[in-house]
């Protein structure tokens, strides 16, 4: 049978209903990065039910269904599913109180803030779809259930874990993030999407002493709080306005009590960047001003610098857009809308790198549509609508999940497809 993907998605007759319950059971039992387990184990529970191959684990506690339907292209789709350091305070019935231990045994509250649960109960939903639906595609559907997003290294500990020799060879690659926007809203473009960014730990190095005594002291706080100013200086006066780069300082740290004059001083930076001439630039700058401080107050050894992290500039394929685009306009209609850039970052596109495939990331929107519109009108957007890694991130779940599971379905599709 020959059916185009919006023809199929429009009359299929599978059952979803599963999803709700998935979604909720996920949200309210979140697990931080590559602490997973029972996460994995809920996913391998759905998958189990299928007919597909399972290749587990890669890269701790990662996922790939192999679902193999005779001849054909090879298309993955990519879902993320740990959760963040976040104590909710969203109140629904599912919200998660969960507190985690982690590995060096200290404790924290969890909560998926950032939609991971969302993505995992949407390409579950397209995994049954793809499924249930054989005779009107033919190839091979990966679909990719990665751990530790959130830190930077879930894709890139897949890869190092054989993910390449133990998969097919994937000739087109998918992945989507919810984010704020008028719920339902499949926002897609080609070239860059999403920032390329890094982590860089500084610990710079002094002289401690007595705090009544500073003079004996080479006080690396004071250093450190240099460094903090003349960090924004990089971007404010040394990138072109027309670039983009950003330099947060996320954590400080100095010294354990209130007389002591500490030995070292600990900056962590998140840095993000559109262009890798930009980045370079940023980071020899990040450089040269942390050294010079360290050389005018005397420090005795030379700062250290510790890169972390990494996660690659999100660059659409533009050919795999021009071929999706038409696909999503006919399924989405005029939910179907172009993307702007985001300045956040994902590691998704180091998988389709490694297997040298062109890709596609897109992003749905998740905020209640009257919330959403009241803001656009009020100019209140930056203040009244939640964003991700919030304490109050919570998606509007019918449309999004709605339009999250039949993305992911339509853009693996559009390769697998009958009607090609």
């Amino acid at each position: 049978m020959s059916l185009t993907p919006a023809h199929l998605l429009a009359n299929a007759k599978t059952d979803l209903s599963f999803q709700r319950a998935l979604y909720e059971d996920l949200h309210e039992h979140p697990e931080l990065s590559g602490l997973e387990r029972a996460t994995s184990q809920k996913i391998l529970g759905r998958l189990e039910n299928l007919d597909c191959e399972i290749v587990q684990p890669i890269g701790g506690f990662g996922i790939v269904a192999v679902f193999r339907n005779g001849p054909g292209p090879t298309a993955l789709f990519r879902a993320d599913f740990d959760a963040l350091p976040v104590k909710e305070t969203t109140g629904v019935p599912y919200a998660s109180t969960r507190v985690q231990a982690r590995p060096d045994g200290s404790t924290v509250p969890v909560m998926h803030a950032c939609g991971h649960d969302m993505h995992t109960t949407a390409l579950l939903g397209a995994c049954e779809l793809l499924d249930d639906n054989r005779d009107s595609w033919s190839g091979t559907f990966l679909a990719l259930f990665q751990p530790s997003e959130e830190i930077g290294t879930g894709a890139d500990a897949m890869l190092a874990d054989g993910l390449a020799r133990r998969i097919p060879a994937p000739d087109v690659c998918f992945g989507q993030h919810i984010m704020p926007g008028r719920a339902g809203e499949v926002q897609t473009m080609p070239g860059g999407q999403l920032a390329a960014a890094d982590s860089v730990t500084i610990t710079i190095t002094g002289r401690s002493a007595h705090g009544s005594m500073p003079h004996k002291a080479i006080d690396p706080t004071y250093v450190a709080a240099m460094v903090i100013i003349r960090l924004q200086g990089l971007v404010g006066r040394e990138v072109d306005p027309n670039d983009f780069a950003v330099i947060s300082v996320g954590k400080v740290h100095a010294g354990t009590t209130n007389n002591i004059i500490p030995d070292t001083a600990e900056l962590t930076l998140n840095c993000r960047f559109y262009d890798d001439t930009v980045k370079r630039r940023v980071y020899s700058g990040i450089r040269r001003v942390v050294h010079a401080e360290c050389e005018a107050s005397g420090c005795p050894e030379p700062p250290r610098f510790e890169y972390f992290s990494h996660a690659e500039l999100t660059d659409n394929s533009k050919e795999v857009f021009e071929r999706v685009r038409p696909v999503f306009d006919a399924v989405f209609g005029p939910d179907s809308v172009d993307a702007e850039r985001s300045t956040v970052s994902e590691d998704f596109s180091h998988i389709p790198r490694a297997f040298g495939a062109p890709y596609l990331f897109w992003l749905v929107g998740c905020t209640p549509r009257e919330q959403w519109d009241a803001a656009v009108h009020g100019g209140t957007v930056d203040t009244d609508v939640p964003v991700n890694h919030m304490s109050t991130f919570l998606p509007d779940y019918e449309p999004t999940v709605s339009s999250a599971t039949r993305a992911a379905a339509a853009a693996v599709l559009t390769y697998l497809g009958n009607h090609n």
